[in-house]
């Protein structure tokens, strides 16, 4: 087992992190910025470094720095959590190279999953059902040749850059007469917001949900999925409520699926942790990326099968095999999780400031991961996510219910926060019933 691990991250997710070393015996190092010595998690850690001011590009991001610390205290792996460098192919190797162990895929598999047109490729390879595209990256002097692959797959298309995520280097193109300028744009955006301006097109799905796939691997021939999530709960691709499993979807579609991303792992030797996002229409699925880190929405999966997916990451590390057999894995109810927000419930304004009161709720089946304390205050310089209140039942209506009344125990006083919003969206109609597309909410939000 390892000796001591860096956690190379903030906010919720180091603490929890933290919580699944002490469960192991691991000792733990909370690297902070200056804005962030009252974090709980450095309250608690074994060891605190501080590693620069308060811009994440000055602490959070700066590798040198965090390889420092890691090489002054000792570490042994750095844990990267989500966010920050968690899929940052250079981070990992740089990582490695210095000695230690990066808690996570090798950096060969996160460049893979981390162009959509290798990933894509590579599923396609796999057995993984993927959205009808352009099968490679589009031409950037052919147009003849990009008109025809639209033709093709058939409007409307999407175009994406293919080092893009959190929605950002995408385009939607209904008509033929707006693709070639569609195309230039989003090249040129591309290439502004990523230093890359290599994009790919897919047929674009108007009606989806998004449904991801939970999958562990040993890298060492060993891999199992812990079922899905239903994500489709999304305000400008970010996610607002997941819940496990997803509601409503072709029982035999989905063994197809769980089983085509196992095989995928040992295909493309994963280890560690990841999820397989898809998109969910008529009984199909169709993959659009691979996650290789934690997911913000991880506990709803550990809720439902028992499973404690960050531990899991620290044996895989270690370099134990999976002790987890498919067969062991069973579903039990259904879980929900409301991502709680600094940020006001009807502007999406961010909202810092101190916490003058903090009540988490309570009860069977109520988890809340969160940072929070009376007292604590939130800075301006980071994403907004302060907590994640989980409820699990032994049905989907129960799991419901209990979210319904922790959303109402839970107290966050001194900054505006998203509870409001939360509480309006799981008393909705439509979200009760199940099966919400992932334009929902925006149109909901709009009216």
């Amino acid at each position: 087992m390892l000796d001591k691990v860096l956690i190379a991250n903030r906010g919720e997710i180091a603490l929890r992190i933290l919580r699944a070393c002490k469960e192991l015996g691991i000792r733990t190092v909370a690297v902070h910025s200056k804005a962030d010595r009252e974090l709980m998690h450095v309250r608690l850690a074994d060891e605190a470094v501080c590693i620069g001011p308060p811009p994440s590009a000055q602490s959070y991001l700066n590798i040198p720095a965090l390889i420092s610390a890691a090489e002054v205290t000792d570490a042994s792996a750095i844990h990267p959590g989500y966010g920050f460098l968690s899929e940052n192919a250079n981070f990992a190797e740089q990582v490695e190279r210095s000695g230690f162990v990066f808690i996570g895929p090798r950096a060969e598999t996160i460049r893979l999953m981390g162009d959509k047109v290798s990933a894509i490729a590579a599923m396609k390879a796999a057995g993984v059902p993927t959205v009808p595209g352009s099968d490679g990256p589009l031409p950037e002097d052919d147009d003849d040749a990009i008109l025809a692959t639209a033709k093709r797959i058939g409007y409307p298309v999407i175009i994406k850059a293919a080092a893009g995520g959190g929605g950002r280097g995408m385009r939607v193109v209904h008509t033929e007469a707006h693709l070639l300028s569609s195309v230039s744009v989003t090249r040129n955006e591309a290439n502004a917001a990523f230093g890359d301006g290599t994009l790919y097109m897919e047929k674009f799905l108007e009606q989806p949900r998004h449904v991801e796939v939970q999958v562990l691997a040993d890298g060492q021939g060993n891999a199992i999925h812990l079922y899905d999530r239903d994500c489709s709960l999304q305000r400008r691709h970010q996610k607002v409520i997941e819940e496990a499993p997803a509601p409503q979807v072709d029982p035999e579609a989905r063994a197809r699926v769980l089983k085509a991303c196992t095989d995928a792992c040992n295909e493309i030797g994963y280890r560690g942790a990841g999820t397989f996002e898809f998109l969910y229409e008529n009984g199909e699925y169709f993959f659009i990326e691979m996650n290789t880190r934690v997911q913000v929405e991880h506990p709803v999966t550990e809720m439902v099968t028992g499973v404690d997916i960050v531990k899991e990451q620290l044996r895989i590390a270690s370099g134990l095999p999976l002790t987890i057999r498919q067969e062991d894995v069973v579903l039990h109810g259904h879980a929900f999780e409301c991502r709680i927000n600094a940020e006001d419930s009807r502007t999406f304004m961010p909202s810092p400031g101190k916490v003058t009161l903090y009540h988490a709720p309570g009860g069977l089946g109520v988890r809340m991961d969160s940072h929070l304390y009376t007292g604590y205050s939130v800075p301006p310089h980071y994403d907004s996510l302060i907590g994640k209140l989980i409820t699990w039942g032994e049905d989907r209506d129960i799991a419901l219910t209990r979210m319904r009344n922790g959303l109402d125990e839970l107290l966050v006083e001194g900054i505006r926060t998203n509870i409001d919003l939360q509480k309006d969206l799981v008393r909705d109609t439509h979200f009760q019933q199940g099966g919400v597309n992932i334009h929902y909410l925006e149109k909901k939000l709009g009216s």
